[in-house]
């Protein structure tokens, strides 16, 4: 998998261990993924993100995140599903940070770099990116990987970076149309 990523997409992947890392997270995650998408510069995902007005708004994008994490991940669907039974999140965030310190919830080790044997370990939601990129990229009919598809493939997965997403507008049909199959774009200027 790794060999198909482009230049773009391996910088992109570079940067979301670095923000794992630097977090002190256990692993890496769609989040920090979207997060390197966000700092990443020259890219068709870069270019993707200014086109659909994301480039003022990547702090705002940045403290969506931040507040994901802090409810241990969950989404506002998956948070308001729970407050449908009773159950308040915000409440239940306010008080093991009370005890335990800000953040406590997100799961991260606490002490940056402290990872098994110093390797990146990639979890679920970042593997879940990789292999929907490779599907939307083979589904585009491109051979390689790059960061466009790993934007692409963050917008139709389930979770905290999808749904951060779609809020500012950022959606896989808005993405694909700002940033067509390449092989599409080389038809057009002929």
């Amino acid at each position: 998998m790794f060999e198909r990523l482009t230049k773009d997409a391996r910088a992109v992947i570079e940067g979301a261990v670095e923000h794992a890392r630097s977090g002190g997270a256990r692993t890496v995650d769609a989040e920090h993924v979207l997060l390197a998408l966000l700092d990443s510069e020259g890219g068709r995902a870069s270019f993707a993100l200014s086109a659909l007005g994301l480039g003022e708004s990547r702090d705002a994008v940045r403290e969506a995140v931040g507040e994901a994490r802090r409810r241990a991940g969950l989404t506002r669907a998956e948070a308001d599903a729970l407050a449908g039974l009773g159950i308040d999140v915000g409440e239940i965030v306010a008080r093991v940070e009370e005890a335990h310190g800000v953040g406590a919830m997100t799961g991260d080790a606490g002490s940056p770099g402290r990872w098994s044997g110093g390797r990146p370990r990639f979890g679920r939601g970042a593997k879940d990116v990789l292999e929907r990129a490779l599907r939307v990229a083979l589904g585009r009919g491109e051979r390689s990987v790059g960061g466009e598809h790993l934007l692409l493939a963050l917008t139709v997965l389930p979770g905290v970076a999808g749904e951060v997403l779609a809020d500012f507008g950022v959606t896989f049909e808005e993405v694909t149309r700002v940033c067509p199959p390449a092989h599409s774009a080389r038809s057009a200027e002929k």
